[in-house]
C-alpha cells in the first residue's frame, strides 16, 4: 500500500486550517498542523513531511523567518499563503529565502491542490537522479542527488529553487534559454512574464559560482533573449 504524502500546514487562522486539512484529505494527503511558526518548525524537524504550507503573518515569528529556518533542514516544497497586500518585493524576499510557491488569500482551493502535486512531482523527480552528475566544462560538476555544485574544488550548497534553474540551464549548456521557458519550467506557467523573479535568482546563482558576478564566466545573459551556460571553460 502506497504511503500517504503527509503535509505540515503551518497557519495560525483556524478556519483556513480546518478548510485544507478536510480538501487535501479527500485529495489523500495526510494533514498535520501548527499554530504558528515556532510549534511548525518543531514538528518540521521531528516528522519530515514532504512539503509544507505556511502563512506569512504570523504572531511572534512571521513566514519569512520559518522559511529561512525550515530551509536549513529540508528541501521540501514550501508553499507561501499571502494576503492580497503582498508586494513584489515581499514575493521575490520568499523566494529568495527558498519558497517554491506563492498562493493568495481567499485562494481556489483547486489551484492550492495543483500547485502543490507540481511540486512534489518535481521533488521526486529530482531525488530519482541520485548519483547524476553534470558538467558540461571541466572545472564545474553539478551533483544532482546532493544539489552541490563545484566549482574549481570548492563544493557550494544550492537551495532548491537555485539548484532546479541551475540544473536546467547545465543540461541545455550552450544554448539560449528564453526567460518565460525558465519560469515556466521551474515556477510554472503563473509566473510568466515575472522577469524580476528570474533575474534575483540568476543574480543569487552568479554570487554563488562566479569569481566576479559582475562579470560572469558561466552563466551568461543574451539582452531581450535569455540565459545561457558556457561550454567555455575559463579554467
Amino acid at each position: 500500500m502506497q504511503q500517504l504524502r503527509q503535509v505540515l500546514v503551518i497557519e495560525d487562522d483556524p478556519a483556513i486550517v480546518e478548510v485544507v486539512e478536510l480538501g487535501l484529505g479527500k485529495h489523500g494527503f495526510d494533514v498535520i498542523s501548527a499554530p504558528d511558526a515556532v510549534t511548525g518548525l518543531r514538528m518540521a524537524y521531528m516528522m519530515h513531511p514532504h512539503a509544507i504550507i505556511l502563512d506569512v503573518m504570523m504572531p511572534a515569528m512571521d513566514g519569512f523567518e520559518a522559511c529561512r529556518r525550515l530551509r536549513e533542514m529540508t528541501d521540501v516544497p514550501i508553499l507561501f499563503l499571502t494576503g492580497k497586500a503582498t508586494t513584489a518585493d515581499d514575493i521575490i524576499k520568499g523566494f529568495d529565502l527558498g519558497a517554491d510557491e506563492y498562493i493568495t488569500k481567499p485562494f481556489r482551493f483547486a489551484e492550492l491542490v495543483s500547485r502543490l502535486r507540481a511540486r512534489l512531482r518535481r521533488t521526486e523527480s529530482s531525488s530519482n537522479e541520485n548519483g547524476d552528475f553534470i558538467s558540461p566544462v571541466p572545472s564545474v560538476i553539478l551533483d544532482c542527488g546532493r544539489h552541490e555544485l563545484t566549482v574549481k574544488g570548492p563544493t557550494v550548497y544550492l537551495r532548491p529553487k537555485e539548484f532546479e534553474v541551475l540544473q536546467l540551464l547545465m543540461h541545455h549548456a550552450g544554448r539560449v534559454l528564453p526567460q518565460d521557458a525558465i519560469l515556466t519550467r521551474v515556477w510554472g506557467l503563473e509566473r510568466i512574464g515575472d522577469r524580476n523573479l528570474i533575474k534575483q535568482s540568476i543574480y543569487q546563482l552568479r554570487k554563488k559560482i562566479e569569481a566576479d558576478p559582475h562579470e560572469p564566466e558561466y552563466i551568461q545573459t543574451i539582452p531581450s533573449e535569455g540565459y545561457y551556460f558556457s561550454t567555455v571553460d575559463p579554467a
